[in-house]
C-alpha cells in the first residue's frame, strides 16, 4: 500500500518552505561568559547584557586541574 504524496509533482520534502517561526520574543538578554568585549560591544548598542567573570579552571593548563580536582575530592 503506498500513499498519496501531498507535495506537487517533482518537488522533493527538502523544497518545502514553511513560514519560519520567531524564536525571539521581543529583545534579546544576553549572559556573556568570560571576554568582557563582547558584554561591552551589546551594551553600547542597547542589549541587556550581564557580565560573567569566569576563566578555565588553573588558567588552562589540564595536568593542574586535574591535580587540583584531587584536592577538592
Amino acid at each position: 500500500m503506498s500513499k498519496t504524496s501531498e507535495l506537487p509533482p517533482a518537488q522533493s520534502p527538502l523544497e518545502v518552505k514553511a513560514t519560519p517561526v520567531s524564536l525571539i520574543q521581543g529583545s534579546p538578554r544576553v549572559v556573556n561568559v568570560g571576554l568582557s568585549g563582547f558584554a561591552e560591544a551589546l551594551a553600547a548598542q542597547g542589549v541587556a547584557v550581564i557580565q560573567v567573570d569566569w576563566s578555565p579552571p588553573a588558567r588552562g593548563d589540564a595536568d593542574l586541574a586535574t591535580l587540583l580536582s584531587k584536592l577538592s575530592d
